[in-house]
């Protein structure tokens, strides 16, 4: 009779219901408050405009693809999707390979001035996008007239500029991760011949894939949806699909079954790049986290 007593008592590590039903219900209600928007975009764009300008309806009485068709033609989408890509893709790639030389110099050598740097480039953080834009507007005009190298109005000029902003989160979050990887295997490949630079590439980089994936999906996603830069350092022929998206509005309507239809068509690459990278993006996010 004691023993059943005893299986019956509850484990002092046991959560209480009370909390078990709190923790649904406040997941509940996140999901939701993430859902219904993406329900409402995506539901939006399956119909005319005409009825996305009247009340909105739960259920749509009628469904059409043909917003998806005229994205296209209504303004230059394909364009704007070329250029985004060619921007964020070389603005990540530039980043990285930056971040990766300077943070395995910062976690493996000890230098004059190591700390400040690395404290200067967090802090670099700390300060809102738009403090940059005027000075960087002003630096790419100098250099344009004094070079005649075209830096506002262009590709260059918006890869440079994504460029400042990925690249202080990148090289403190690679340091951390490098701080993780043990400094024997360094060793180990500069006893087999290999020089800094080989032995980075041939031992540290293959080891620290998880945390170079997270810095590169941190800088991609930076890029993808920024505004600010792109409106004011962009022109007609070099626009990107963040900027590109407010010509659905006109001075005599606006096609909000267009918009919500082309801005599903632009969450595509980045949705589907993250659940593919999920597994190394929190492999690095946590490793990069611990020292």
């Amino acid at each position: 009779m004691s023993r059943s007593r005893f299986s019956e008592q509850p484990s002092p590590m046991a959560q209480p219901k009370s909390f078990l039903w709190t923790r649904r219900i406040v997941l509940t209600l996140l999901l939701a408050f993430v859902l219904v928007p993406v329900y409402v975009m995506l539901s939006s764009s399956l119909k005319n405009l005409q009825d996305v300008q009247g009340s909105f309806k739960w259920i749509p009485h009628s469904l059409t693809v043909k917003p998806y068709v005229d994205i296209w033609k209504t303004i230059p989408l394909a364009h704007y999707f070329v250029n985004s890509l060619i921007v964020c893709v070389s603005a990540t790639a530039f980043s990285v390979l930056l971040a990766i030389f300077a943070a395995y110099a910062v976690s493996r050598y000890r230098f004059a001035g190591r700390k400040v740097f690395t404290v200067s480039v967090l802090a670099t953080q700390m300060f809102p996008g738009i403090l940059f834009l005027l000075p960087l507007y002003l630096i790419f005009v100098n250099i344009g007239n004094t070079t005649g190298i075209t830096l506002n109005g262009s590709r260059l000029g918006l890869i440079i500029t994504y460029l400042t902003f990925s690249l202080p989160f990148s090289i403190w979050m690679l340091a951390g991760y490098f701080d993780s990887i043990p400094r024997d295997l360094d060793e180990a490949a500069k006893v087999d011949g290999c020089g800094p630079i080989r032995a980075l590439f041939q031992v540290v980089v293959p080891a620290a894939v998880p945390g170079i994936v997270a810095v590169s999906v941190y800088a991609f996603m930076t890029a993808w949806g920024e505004v600010l830069f792109a409106s004011v350092m962009t022109n007609q022929s070099t626009r990107t699909l963040a900027v590109g998206l407010r010509e659905y509005a006109t001075q005599n309507d606006v096609y909000w079954n267009q918009v919500m239809a082309a801005s599903i068509v632009v969450s595509v690459p980045v949705v589907a790049g993250f659940l593919l990278l999920q597994r190394y993006l929190v492999a690095g996010l946590t490793a990069g986290a611990v020292k």
